[in-house]
């Protein structure tokens, strides 16, 4: 079949697509007598020179944590506390059966006794052995002997109160309490389950003073230092805005596998679920963008597209490629444009080439 024999209708979207893409960035659209003109306001493409800023991620974690455990053993007879709740220091989280640890007191308390007795004994027996020796009636070896004896009793007495208090503070173990104002975190035991010395039995972490620790590039530390301010952003609490946050500790050795640097930020009196992650952001270096507004900007299908004047006064429709975002309402722009090209940043959306634009200053 001869060309001349397709209809019509095959060869119009042909040529409307060579019209729309056709042309070069500023060559005059032969089309635009076909498109109905668009007002808009232009602006240029500026250059600015600003400080680049490096974003830092990090986890919250609490200023305080501890895992309790307890010296005394026997069944837990008492569970006062569960995952969530919140603590003061010297609450009790639960108790233990005392009767080990009680009998364990007792027996410290007998040896206590004693050795109490004995020492009055050797005490006794040396002083006796003091006179008779003072009048020739005990020899000195009689007299070291006695003398010896004293002293053993005595060091008997030490080492037995030793054991009772010993014995007291594991006694006193039977009853687990916070060792400071806390958050349960978890519990790790229930009612009748027996408990050994150093086994785990509740995790808490402090309220209060969180930290985010932050992983810093090697190549950045030098950014950052103690007592530097820095704004922290939590991802899953966007409610919480930007939280004022302050360098407290800047660990001093890097991570070899990761050639990081832990940098940790306290929160102040925020109270920030542990784990959870956020990010900072620290000053880089001076460089130069390229920024339009960012109304100038639209997505479609994927792509970012702008709308550029050129000379003849039509539209051609760009695509670029951004970067960050300012935060006077102008937008990086990483490849697409050049310093000086005017772009509409109220257009309606993408324009054909060649659409005829009215520009309003």
């Amino acid at each position: 079949m001869n060309a001349r024999n397709y209809p019509l209708a095959i060869f119009v979207p042909i040529v409307a697509m060579t019209l729309s893409f056709g042309c070069g960035h500023n060559e005059p659209h032969h089309a635009a007598d076909s498109l109905e003109p668009v007002a808009v306001t232009t602006v240029d493409v500026e250059l600015v020179s600003d400080v680049k800023p490096i974003e830092v991620r990090g986890v919250v974690q609490p200023a305080r944590q501890a895992m309790i455990s307890s010296r005394a053993m026997g069944p837990v007879v008492a569970l006062k506390v569960r995952a969530g709740d919140t603590v003061s220091k010297g609450d009790t989280l639960l108790e233990i059966q005392p009767a080990q640890s009680d009998g364990q007191l007792a027996q410290a308390k007998g040896a206590l006794a004693q050795a109490t007795a004995g020492l009055a004994l050797a005490e006794r027996n040396f002083q006796r052995f003091q006179a008779l020796h003072a009048e020739n009636a005990a020899s000195d070896l009689e007299l070291d002997m006695a003398r010896m004896q004293f002293e053993q009793a005595r060091g008997a007495v030490e080492q037995a109160k030793g054991a009772v208090q010993t014995a007291s503070s594991v006694a006193n173990e039977s009853q687990v309490r916070a060792p400071f104002a806390a958050r349960i975190v978890i519990t790790m035991v229930e009612v009748g389950d027996l408990v050994a010395p150093g086994r785990p039995l509740v995790q808490i972490e402090s309220i209060g003073g969180q930290q985010i620790w932050l992983t810093v590039r090697e190549s950045d530390i030098a950014r950052i230092a103690e007592g530097d301010e820095v704004g922290v952003e939590i991802d899953a609490r966007p409610d919480f805005g930007v939280l004022p946050g302050k360098v407290v500790e800047i660990v001093p050795s890097a991570d070899s596998a990761t050639h990081t640097f832990t940098v940790k930020v306290g929160l102040g009196d925020t109270s920030v679920a542990s784990g959870l992650a956020g990010r900072a952001v620290i000053s880089g270096d001076r460089a130069d963008q390229l920024v339009v507004p960012i109304s100038a900007v639209h997505l479609r299908g994927g792509l970012q597209l702008v709308v550029v004047r050129a000379d003849d006064g039509t539209a051609r429709t760009r695509a670029v490629t951004t970067g960050e975002t300012l935060q006077d309402g102008r937008i990086e722009v990483l490849s697409g444009l050049s310093r000086g090209d005017s772009v509409a940043v109220n257009a309606p959306g993408p324009l054909a080439d060649g659409t005829p634009l009215e520009v309003s200053r």
